[in-house]
């Protein structure tokens, strides 16, 4: 069983940053790929970035490549999601979840932390 905890949303003005934090609570869980996803009112869930359980390999959202930053500390099993020039179209829920992979389908997920941003 994996567990995921998020952090680090709030509300924040345009243009401003966050960095969200995902704590993974298992003994394996430098097995897993870790993924954000954003989920706005009314919209599916996206894929916004993933990153494989060494580091190396990391995946964006088309949109997203030059604003979103993930990385992770397998020391302290976490992985994060820095947002910079943040839009109010970035207002969501951010999920991280676990999968065998970047692309893979999850596995397991957290339970979302929301992110406001004003205009």
């Amino acid at each position: 069983q994996v567990q995921l905890v998020e952090s680090g949303g709030g509300l924040v003005q345009a243009g401003g940053s966050l960095r969200l934090s995902c704590a993974v609570s298992t003994r394996t869980a430098n097995n897993y790929a870790i993924q954000w996803f954003c989920q706005a009112p009314g919209k599916e869930r996206d894929l916004v970035a993933a990153i494989s359980w060494n580091g190396i390999m990391k995946y964006y959202g088309n949109s997203k490549k030059d604003r979103f930053t993930i990385s992770r500390d397998n020391a302290k099993n976490t992985v994060y999601l820095q947002i910079n020039s943040l839009k109010p179209e970035d207002t969501a829920v951010y999920y991280c979840a676990a999968a065998g992979t970047t692309r893979a389908s999850p596995d397991y997920w957290g339970q979302g932390t929301q992110v406001t941003v004003s205009s």
